[in-house]
């Protein structure tokens, strides 16, 4: 399943929301790969190595299932993290793209993909409705936590 969709952060037209800056918005993305356990309750365990400028190896545990990916950075612009085959868990990716189309106007593009085909019919089709309305979601928290460390000054 291929899936990503965009979520605007700056609204000039919108006085109710505070602007990010780019600066802000790539620490949040940063800390979202770094610090998991702020985004992800349900997550039991996370470990980091060979962290480096532009890369960080994890461990993420939830109960006895553990995973290991990689996650990447292409600083400024966009957060990869890809996970190798492991166990019964197929490679995947996920980024998280800056996207600026006019100064200041500032956009993240979330993208995923599985490595399954996407012509998938059936009880497969509805689980990947339901799993795209799930990372829509999650995505959505994300920046409301960016956000919210912006607003602590934990971002600065």
């Amino acid at each position: 399943m291929k899936f990503n969709h965009l979520i605007q952060i700056n609204d000039p037209l919108n006085p109710l929301i505070d602007p990010l800056t780019r600066e802000q918005l790539w620490r949040g993305l940063v800390t979202r790969a770094e610090a998991p356990k702020l985004f992800m309750p349900h997550l039991d365990d996370a470990r980091l190595s060979d962290k480096s400028l532009d890369s960080v190896r994890r461990e993420l545990r939830y109960g006895e299932l553990v995973i290991y990916d990689r996650v990447t950075y292409l600083p400024q612009i966009q957060v990869l993290y890809e996970v190798p085959a492991q166990g019964e868990i197929p490679a995947s990716r996920m980024s998280m793209t800056i996207e600026e189309p006019q100064e200041g106007i500032l956009f993240v593009r979330f993208e995923y993909d599985d490595g399954q085909p996407d012509t998938v019919g059936g009880e497969e089709a509805f689980y990947n409705e339901f799993r795209r309305s799930a990372y829509q979601e999650a995505d959505i928290d994300t920046v409301r936590i960016i956000r919210e460390l912006t607003v602590r000054g934990e971002l600065h």
